[in-house]
This record gives C-alpha cells, sequence and structure tokens, in this order.
C-alpha cells in the first residue's frame, strides 16, 4: 500500500527534524519503510494523509483508552479551551483530578501534577533520595522510564528497537548511580541491596517496553519485601498500566501496594499529562511544603485536567474493565491460533487493556530474552502486512499494543483477518534464524 503523500512529508521532515519525528520509534527505524502521517482519528480507527484507513493498537501508545476524539472528552477540551488554555495557577479541575486518582488508588494519598511521564518518574526518584539520603537507584533492563539521564542505562522502548548503546550524554557518576537487575529476578534485586545503598527500586509492574512482559508470581511482593526490609522505597512505574490494567492500576490488579507511584498516559486522556504520588508523609517533602523542589509551567494544565477527569469518569463506571479484558483476551488468542494455524511459533500475553506478541518459540520474561530469542525480521515482514491490511500496530517488535472502548467485534473480526493474511506472507519467507 503506497502512501505518496506521507513520503514527501517525511522528506521534508527530515530536513527540519532528526529523523523527521519528535519520538525516535515514529521514524520505523525498527521495521523499515515510510511512516505514515496521521490526518485524522476517530473511535478505534485513524486515518493517514492518503486517505487510508487503518484500525488503531497503538491509540497514542496508550493514552486513548476511549478511543480517538471520543465525544465525551472533545466537548471537555473545547468548553475548557473557550474559558482559556493555561493560567499558571491552581483550578478546580486539578483537585477534581488527584480526588478520582486517589479514590482508586489506595497507595496515594497526595498527587503532584507534571506534563510527562519522563518528568513524572524523575521527580519520583529525587523524592525517594530526599526522604532516604540515599543515592543510588535499581531499575531492570529493559523496563523503560522516560528519558532522564539515570534512566537510561539498559532501557528498553525506543532505545531497544534502535539497537542503542546505553546512551552517549550520560555521565559516568549518573550511570554510577544506576543499578540494573533482570526483570523477575529477585535474587538480583536483593543482592544489588545488599550491597549498596539504595534508595529506590523503580519497576514498571508490567514491563510494557521490551514488548508485553509479564511479571511472574511473587515477583512485586519479592520487591515489596525487599524494598521494606533494606529502607528502600517502591516506585511502580504505572505510566503505561494505570487505569490500563485495571481500574486501580497495576497495584490493585496484583495486591502489591508501592511507597510511590507514577502515572501519566490515560490520566491525561491524550493531553500531555502525568503525575506522581504517594502517601503523605512521603509527599509532604515536595515543595513547597517541604525541600524536594519541582515545578513545572503547565504542570496541572486545565486542558489536560479536564480531558483526563472525563476519561477516567467514563472507564470506572461499572463493567467497562471486563469489556476491555475480553476484547484484550480475544485478540491475543486470535493471533496464537493464527499462527499456530500458519505454523509460526509466536507467544502472546495481555492483561486488563494490554496485549502483546513474540515472534519466539519461548515465553520472554527478562530483556535479554526478548533481545536474544525474538526474530525482529519476521515482525518487520508482519508489521507491514497488517499496515497494508489496515491494521496499524507499533513500529517496534519491543512495545505493547493496546485496546480501547472503541473497539468491538466487527474491529476483532477483520483483525483476526488481517493477521491470518499476514501470517501467510511470513511463512513464506521461511524459517526464523536460529534461537
Amino acid at each position: 500500500m503506497t502512501s505518496y503523500r506521507s513520503e514527501a512529508l517525511f522528506k521534508r521532515a527530515q530536513l527540519v527534524m532528526p529523523g523527521g519525528v519528535s519520538s525516535p520509534v515514529r521514524a520505523f527505524h525498527g521495521v523499515g519503510g515510510t511512516p505514515r502521517f496521521i490526518a485524522s482519528g476517530k473511535g478505534a480507527q485513524l486515518t493517514d494523509v492518503d486517505g487510508q484507513k487503518y484500525i488503531d493498537y497503538v491509540l497514542s501508545w496508550g493514552p486513548l483508552i476511549l478511543g480517538h476524539a471520543h465525544p465525551s472528552v472533545v466537548r471537555a477540551i473545547t468548553e475548557q479551551a473557550a474559558l482559556g488554555t493555561s493560567f499558571g495557577a491552581p483550578t478546580e479541575l486539578e483537585s477534581e483530578l488527584a480526588d478520582t486518582i486517589i479514590g482508586a488508588m489506595p497507595a496515594i494519598e497526595m498527587v503532584r501534577f507534571v506534563s510527562s511521564g519522563t518528568e513524572a518518574a524523575m521527580s519520583a526518584v529525587r523524592l525517594a533520595r530526599a526522604v532516604t539520603k540515599r543515592q543510588k537507584i535499581v531499575k531492570f533492563a529493559g523496563c523503560y522510564h522516560g528519558h532522564a539521564d539515570g534512566f537510561l542505562v539498559q532501557a528498553g522502548s525506543g532505545v531497544a528497537t534502535l539497537g542503542l548503546p546505553d546512551c552517549p550524554g550520560v555521565s559516568e557518576g549518573v550511570a554510577r548511580d544506576t543499578l540494573s537487575a533482570p526483570f523477575n529476578d529477585l535474587e538480583g534485586v536483593a543482592q544489588l541491596c545488599r550491597s549498596h545503598d539504595v534508595a529506590a527500586i523503580v519497576v514498571e509492574p508490567v514491563a510494557g517496553n521490551m514488548g508485553l512482559v509479564l511479571p511472574e508470581p511473587e515477583f512485586l511482593q519479592g520487591l515489596r519485601d525487599i524494598a521494606s526490609r533494606t529502607g528502600a522505597l517502591l516506585i511502580f512505574d504505572e505510566v503505561m498500566t494505570g487505569f490500563r490494567v485495571a481500574a486501580g492500576g497495576a497495584q490493585a490488579l496484583f495486591g502489591v501496594e508501592p511507597d510511590l507511584t507514577c502515572l501519566g498516559k490515560v490520566i491525561g486522556g491524550g493531553l500531555p499529562a502525568a503525575a506522581y504520588g504517594g502517601r503523605r508523609e512521603f509527599m509532604r517533602h515536595v515543595a513547597p511544603l517541604g525541600s524536594m523542589y519541582q515545578a513545572g509551567t503547565l504542570s496541572g494544565n486545565p486542558l489536560a485536567m479536564a480531558a483526563g477527569l472525563v476519561t477516567l469518569r467514563e472507564i470506572l463506571k461499572p463493567g467497562v474493565f471486563a469489556q476491555l479484558g475480553e476484547m484484550t483476551t480475544a485478540l491475543a488468542s486470535a493471533m496464537q491460533q493464527e499462527a499456530a494455524a500458519a505454523g509460526i511459533p509466536v507467544t502472546t500475553a495481555c492483561v486488563g487493556s494490554m496485549w502483546g506478541f513474540f515472534f519466539s518459540r519461548e515465553p520472554i520474561r527478562h530483556y535479554a530474552a526478548a533481545r536474544a530469542l525474538v526474530d525482529t525480521r519476521q515482525f518487520s515482514a508482519f508489521f507491514h502486512a497488517m499496515l497494508d491490511q489496515g491494521v496499524y500496530l507499533a513500529p517496534s517488535a519491543f512495545e505493547s499494543a493496546f485496546v480501547s472502548t472503541a473497539h468491538d467485534a466487527a474491529t476483532l473480526d477483520a483483525t483476526r483477518r488481517a493477521m491470518r493474511a499476514s501470517l501467510a506472507q511470513v511463512a513464506n519467507m521461511g524459517p526464523p534464524h536460529p534461537a
């Protein structure tokens, strides 16, 4: 499927922006070809500048849990825009959204709004250091917590997609303060915490940036126990999972309470908004109550607060997460069944309204396995075949897919047909590379 105008726009964009994009994975370097330039979105569907339509499972990388241009969200943004777009002063909307978040997540008693997941994660770590008077943090290889310097040590997401080494520009001193362990490896974390004074253990409770990798039983509770035993704070980065995998996030789904939580994506309803929060005793260290300084000109932006508030009110209605879960399970099952019928080794996973798959014979439980076992050549072929069939997936073998309330039986049937046709093309490529 040729996208003539996208090709022309991409050439123009590359003259004025690095790689022609505002975020690296969008450049299609992980799969080859030309990125589609999007003209509009409605419900579960995208339309590119050439008029091609796609069923969308990227959903702006997760925020659009109600689908594109949901009428309630559009109305809330429009009404607020008529009153003003930014004030640099408190608004009632901030407190209403904070109350909604706190009501859904018992581990959070106070929140501070910021504008991006990166800001939320870097602020939560700064807070943990202020509380514990320690410097080092433990993160997990392949988990992505934004592009702050300390998080780019063995980061997932775009760093994994592009095959980059640990990021140039990060000082040796910062890198030394970041300790890395394999995801799902409790003993590795315990050993690091025995050897170092650790301020925080930072984890995506469901890894979504090395592909979708679920925590093994007892992993999250084990992290909670290690943190409590060593005096480190446990930070759940729920920028992706918050209000995605369950009404109360991964912490509610798995029954493990972190000390601090990072949120983003869904809480902005498609506009730039994020937050970090936790128990009152910790949040009282944040200025102006305490001495841990953090600020932002557009933090608590009223447009984002209005969009986020409407979004959370819609998805917290009874039955919504059950509906999302059924659709997600059906998609993962369809992928597994169609791949088996085509004779292609594929493993799948899903949780809440997140789903994912790997072209791999073995289940993936950590980043090293994702890098070693996943056939990215097969993924790239599948990605482009699905695009030609009118299905838009993330242009990376190491990202998650998402479902919205706008996806229905018709989109499921169309997606399954696209999977069948696309997997047939992959099968014609011949056997995958040796694992």
